[in-house]
């Protein structure tokens, strides 16, 4: 596509739902004001972390059509530097860095070269913390720490089912940050992964069946984080969690079979008495809200080194199709990221 003009800007743009390949337009627009309303920050984006809801929402068909505006510019997490800040905003000014989120359901996204944000949806992060760094936490680490944080007290045991993706990775380092016992399970080539992120106990689920596994132990975790939906876990989380232990699901059903088995489960649970079945452990859905505060925290967590992002790898931001692609394989370690700025320094 020709160079944008001196007041236009590049952004990564959808023109209706479909898949990527067939939808996903790089285009351009009017360059935001720098009179910013209150409320809001002008950022322009340096790096943007990409998320597999990003595309699968898109590709959802009619579901798409019904829950997104279109035009719909794709991307939700980043990181970058204030341009301008609505006047009411006293704790964030030109300059700084941020990290940060766009809402998932608006029209605008990440993958600009300038976003408007609320203030709810980024936070300053200490320039000692790279952007690449930066701009992979948002969405991962925030569902982690809201996941984690208003629930766990520190001695507590926490199993964690899909420790080496994105929010897993982060589930791990925020559980061990908060002090808690941390066991996850991983396939056998992330298990080093895992345990340099701080994991107590590993379980490679290609050589041990994970069921077996947690309930040969016992009652024992005070929370159980499913990121991969693909186990029967709920249904069996009275043999493995304390007494009023909490389930929380962060991935979604994998397959048909699996989405039945967690609907069962969870009607059993509500229906049944314990002799019968029932399941009285507490289960949640978790969906990640943004919140200035929990960013805040998060880019604090990381200026203190006590979390990071595991970076799968990096895109320019011309090859953002071949992002998605790397993405949509399932076997990313870790965040892949899109730089959005030429000859950006981090």
């Amino acid at each position: 596509m020709p160079a944008p003009k001196g007041d236009e800007m590049r952004l990564w743009q959808l023109r209706s739902p479909g898949p990527l390949s067939q939808t996903l337009t790089l285009t351009t627009a009017a360059r935001p004001s720098r009179d910013v309303e209150n409320g809001k920050v002008l950022v322009e984006v340096a790096v943007v972390g990409l998320n597999p809801a990003d595309y699968k929402l898109a590709e959802a068909g009619l579901i798409a059509r019904l829950q997104l505006p279109f035009p719909k510019t794709l991307g939700t997490d980043f990181s970058g530097t204030v341009v301008a800040v609505g006047s009411d905003i006293i704790d964030i000014k030109p300059g700084d860095n941020v990290l940060g989120r766009m809402f998932p359901f608006n029209a605008a996204g990440s993958l600009s070269e300038y976003v408007i944000a609320s203030y709810d949806d980024v936070a300053v992060v200490s320039k000692t913390v790279s952007l690449e760094q930066a701009a992979g936490a948002a969405t991962v680490a925030q569902t982690a720490y809201q996941t984690l944080a208003p629930v766990v007290k520190p001695g507590d045991k926490v199993f964690i089912n899909g420790g080496s993706g994105g929010t897993g990775t982060f589930c791990i380092q925020i559980a061990k940050a908060l002090g808690c016992h941390v066991t996850v399970s991983c396939s056998t080539t992330k298990v080093t992964l895992c345990r340099e992120l701080g994991a107590d106990e590993v379980m490679d689920y290609k050589r041990i069946d994970i069921l077996s596994a947690l309930q040969s132990g016992g009652n024992k975790y005070a929370v159980a984080i499913d990121n991969v939906g693909n186990l029967n876990l709920f249904g069996s989380a009275d043999r493995f969690l304390l007494p009023g232990g909490l389930f929380r699901l962060v991935g979604a059903p994998s397959s048909l079979s699996a989405a039945l088995n967690l609907g069962y489960n969870l009607l059993s649970s509500k229906l049944l008495p314990a002799f019968l079945s029932g399941n009285k452990s507490t289960f949640s859905a978790h969906v990640t809200k943004n919140s200035h505060e929990d960013l805040a925290q998060i880019a604090a967590l990381m200026e203190e080194g006590k979390v990071k992002t595991v970076v799968d790898s990096v895109f320019q931001f011309s090859d953002v199709l071949e992002a998605y692609q790397r993405l949509g394989t399932g076997s990313s370690t870790g965040k892949v990221l899109v730089h959005v700025r030429n000859n950006l320094h981090l």
